[in-house]
């Protein structure tokens, strides 16, 4: 009877030996390895939170949106001579320096001063530009996310021009506005989302020339670019339902006088009616020089004008003169802006410059801004 009971209780501690080592077993740390995502220093048990939870243990909600983005704005571009031949060798490197400054933000905007036609009748006017559906091709290797067409070289060449470029245009997919078949899609915007902040992008055209003047504003069945000047009520109601909707809402002109750094009485009214009907930036070119830049009263920014960007002839010197100015958005409204000074070279193409080029560059935009009816600083 007692070599039974000796032989139970072994056989009894055995049985828990077996079990405790079972446990220790499961216990022991797994070898780390690379984590989730490519997360250095993750191991297998972080990646399996789960298993530590009990029943009824409350999860943390997903974060909500930021509704923070920055957008970076550029001034005129086209490719004709100099720039034409770098778009001819490689569309993928035209803008050389100039592409990391403007692949950098969330979104980046160009004007896109051409036709894109290799037919039609050249109009009545001094310079004509234009050129092939591979500068969308550039456009889009070098950062920019969307262009406008509202300025007054985008019908140099007539109907067949206007036709052809707005071919081009759908068959790239590239987001391109303020051109259109209609004026409803010519003043039709640019939507898209970041970061929870929906953004709707408009562009018209405010320059009194042959194209604006004659035949090519866009009507309600009649193809052209969106006149900010003949139709800049329409373009005021766009963006106070926008605004209304819910939206960012930017607006990209062409307008002011050419070589002025001062701003004009037109610039200035309009940028004053878009800023009431809720747009939180309204920036342009054409002047080819740089203009002022900064904040209205109720907050709403403005830059004048960009000046020159991607360029095909020397000119003066004011005009070489240029940058990427880059908004940071929270909450619907400019909250910083950041400009960074670039020159146009031999190539045509604007390089960043720093240290003394830089300041004097800025100068010239704070001397600008000094002749509008604008604030450096923020309002509070």
């Amino acid at each position: 009877m007692l070599v039974v009971v000796a032989r139970s209780r072994w056989l009894r501690l055995l049985v828990c030996l077996a079990a405790l080592a079972s446990v220790l077993s499961g216990c022991a740390v797994r070898p780390v390895g690379p984590g989730r995502a490519g997360t250095p220093g993750a191991t297998a048990q972080s990646a399996a939170p789960a298993a530590s939870q009990t029943a009824g243990t409350p999860t943390r909600a997903p974060a909500a949106p930021s509704q923070r983005f920055t957008v970076s704005f550029a001034g005129d571009v086209h490719f004709m001579e100099r720039t034409a031949r770098r778009l001819a060798a490689n569309p993928a490197t035209v803008f050389d320096q100039a592409e990391p400054g403007l692949a950098a933000a969330d979104l980046t905007m160009v004007n896109l001063e051409t036709a894109i036609t290799t037919r039609g009748t050249p109009q009545a006017k001094e310079f004509h530009f234009r050129t092939d559906p591979t500068a969308l091709t550039a456009l889009r290797d070098a950062g920019v996310d969307v262009a406008t067409e509202a300025n007054n070289h985008a019908v140099d060449f007539g109907d067949v021009g206007l036709a052809d470029t707005l071919h081009a245009i759908k068959a790239s997919g590239f987001p391109v506005i303020g051109v259109g078949a209609n004026a409803d899609a010519a003043f039709k915007p640019y939507t898209t989302t970041i970061n929870g902040a929906r953004i709707a992008v408009f562009a018209a055209d405010q320059v009194q020339d042959e194209t604006t003047l004659s035949l090519f504003s866009a009507g309600a069945g009649e193809p052209g670019v969106a006149n900010a000047r003949q139709d800049a009520p329409r373009l005021i109601a766009a963006v106070r339902a926008a605004a209304k909707a819910g939206y960012v809402t930017i607006v990209y002109l062409h307008w002011g006088t050419e070589n002025s750094s001062c701003m004009d009485a037109d610039q200035q009214t309009l940028a004053t009616q878009l800023a009431r009907a809720g747009a939180a930036a309204v920036v342009g070119s054409h002047a080819h020089v740089i203009q002022g830049s900064g904040w209205l009263p109720n907050g709403t920014y403005v830059d004048y004008g960009l000046g020159n960007f991607l360029w095909w002839e020397e000119g003066p010197p004011n005009q070489n003169d240029t940058g990427v100015l880059t908004l940071t958005f929270d909450r619907g409204k400019v909250v910083a802006a950041r400009f960074a000074p670039a020159r146009i070279g031999a190539t045509g193409v604007a390089a960043p410059v720093h240290g003394a080029e830089a300041t004097r560059i800025n100068g010239l935009r704070a001397a600008a801004t000094a002749c509008s009816d604008l604030s450096p600083t923020r309002p509070s």
